[in-house]
């Protein structure tokens, strides 16, 4: 797609909105609840994966009730950034930092005080709103001599906890009524405290030992380090206190606001390093730990939908599931091996590569009522495209500098626009080492050779190493369209594309680019009302 298609494009798409103009958002506003997965690859549910080694029924479930998205992304290959790109609908790129996994007392924190996040819209909306579970966006600490901490595990020791909290940059200062989190992977990464409205529940106070946690069929402990922890803290059953505590702020907030709207992100440790399955889902499947691990995010999902019918509130709340980036590299191997799994569902890559087994996700939505059931689209999505397109469902209009890698999704889940009329022109996606990938269409250019993440050519990976095609070439290019899995480099064979995805990329890549449109007009209740009678 060249410039003037690309302009010919958007214009379309904005025409298309602003016949939605002008719209009442006081009206009509559903709950929002997103259940956001940690290392999910695209192949670890059922209704994606017919050889999937277990079932992962009330997901399915979700899916057949609502849309399910085949051509979905993360922002990046591993976690914070694509948290980042969650909460901002931005790449990590726009914050002139590079992609990194904070660890002990990292920051500060990719939402700068500046940022316009998706709490604060909906705060600004009306709701009232809520995360649970792992942060990891980096947090502002200090010792006891004001001074920033930067990371380090042992630098959890020097934190002043009296001077850090209330966190500069925790959930309460970045859009969050109530908030419950860690601020790292859960069980992974020390600091291992919890942090409740912006101040640490119990300090760190004793060192951790990973041998002193289960190891599941002798090795899926792999990856639990060892630092500083809260006397108090869970490690088994992270998840299990993460989803009691998103319950609660479901209940406690129908009982006292039945009149406003709630948004709950629950940010799940699973599937992430270590696997830990809470006692209760030991042997559910017979795919081993991880296969449980699963089975037990399936489950906890289930338990919150069923709360959502409880409260007879399911038709009223927009529900969306999505992973932060693709399958660990021992997890994906130790699944095909033990029990034939491919957890990144047949694409060549894992997590940290820029490869589609490093970013294609899951993306399932379900509104009861308003997105039309069964569905299943290709059109091309991204984790950074949730915010644009809330925004047009509560009917805000986004300011211009705000979530600039955002679309607006909401023609697709209310089945108004065809997948032969692409949403999304273009996409860009930040590998593990902030190599940059660019979708056009089918075409797939990767702005480095390699995978931009892993290394293949030693240890366990040796064994999926594939030569390149065109070994001398200094960036891939695949026909994703013929050549799914990224076999075949075509870069010496299409060289007029790849000077176009060059010229696009040097336009879109700075921290002062964009992707998405400079004006969105957002459909809002009303105009959903309307497209919803126009589909009668």
């Amino acid at each position: 797609m060249n410039f003037s298609a690309l302009a010919c494009h958007l214009l379309a798409v904005t025409a298309f909105c602003a016949d939605f103009s002008g719209v009442n958002a006081a009206a009509g506003l559903p709950n929002i609840l997103i259940v956001y997965a940690d290392d999910l690859g695209y192949g670890d549910l059922s209704s994606y994966n017919s050889r999937c080694a277990y079932r992962t029924p009330r997901l399915d479930q979700l899916a057949d009730e609502g849309i399910r998205f085949i051509d979905a992304h993360s922002p990046c290959t591993i976690c914070s950034p694509s948290r980042y790109g969650l909460l901002s609908g931005n790449l990590v790129c726009r914050t002139g930092r590079r992609p990194t996994a904070f660890e002990g007392p990292g920051g500060p924190s990719y939402l700068a005080a500046d940022s316009y996040s998706l709490g604060q819209m909906l705060q600004q909306h009306g709701y009232r709103t809520g995360v649970f579970g792992k942060w990891h966006l980096g947090l502002t600490w200090l010792n006891d001599q004001g001074e920033v901490l930067n990371g380090g595990f042992e630098n959890s020791l020097l934190i002043d906890y009296e001077r850090s909290c209330p966190l500069i940059d925790g959930p309460q200062m970045r859009g969050f009524d109530r908030s419950f989190v860690t601020p790292n992977c859960p069980t992974t990464d020390p600091l291992y405290v919890y942090i409740e409205d912006g101040t640490v529940v119990t300090p760190a106070s004793q060192r951790h030992r990973s041998d002193s946690l289960p190891n599941p069929a002798g090795k899926w402990r792999w990856d639990n380090d060892e630092g500083w922890t809260a006397a108090d803290y869970h490690f088994t059953d992270a998840d299990l206190l993460f989803a009691a505590r998103t319950e609660q702020f479901i209940r406690t907030h129908r009982r006292e606001h039945p009149d406003r709207p709630f948004f709950a992100l629950l940010s799940t440790q699973i599937a992430h390093a270590p696997v830990l399955p809470a006692e209760e889902f030991n042997g559910v499947t017979d795919a081993g730990p991880r296969g449980d691990f699963v089975r037990e995010l399936d489950i906890l999902t289930g338990r919150i939908l069923d709360l959502l019918d409880e409260l007879q509130i399911s038709d009223d709340t927009l529900v969306i599931f999505n992973s932060d980036n693709g399958p660990e590299t021992l997890h994906t191997h130790w699944m095909r091996t033990d029990h034939n799994h491919d957890a990144a569902g047949g694409f060549r890559g894992m997590k940290r590569d820029g490869w589609e087994g490093g970013h294609r996700v899951p993306l399932i939505v379900r509104w009861s009522g308003t997105i039309p059931a069964g569905q299943v689209t290709s059109q091309l999505a991204n984790t950074t495209d949730l915010f644009a397109t809330i925004a047009s469902i509560i009917g805000c209009e986004l300011p211009k500098d705000s979530a600039v890698d955002s679309f607006d999704l909401l023609p697709a889940l209310l089945g108004v626009q065809s997948d032969r009329d692409p949403i999304r022109p273009l996409m860009l996606t930040q590998s593990f080492r902030g190599e940059f990938q660019l979708r056009l269409g089918h075409w797939k250019y990767l702005a480095h050779t390699g995978s931009g993440g892993n290394r293949y050519d030693s240890g366990m990976l040796l064994q999926y190493h594939q030569e390149d095609t065109a070994p001398d070439a200094p960036a891939q290019l695949y026909n994703l369209h013929e050549d799914p899995q990224e076999t075949t480099n075509l870069y010496f064979m299409e060289q007029r594309l790849i000077q176009e995805c060059v010229q696009i990329l040097q336009e879109v890549s700075p921290a002062t680019g964009r992707t998405a449109l400079r004006v969105r007009t957002p459909i809002g209740p009303a105009g959903i009302q309307r497209l919803r009678q126009k589909q009668r």
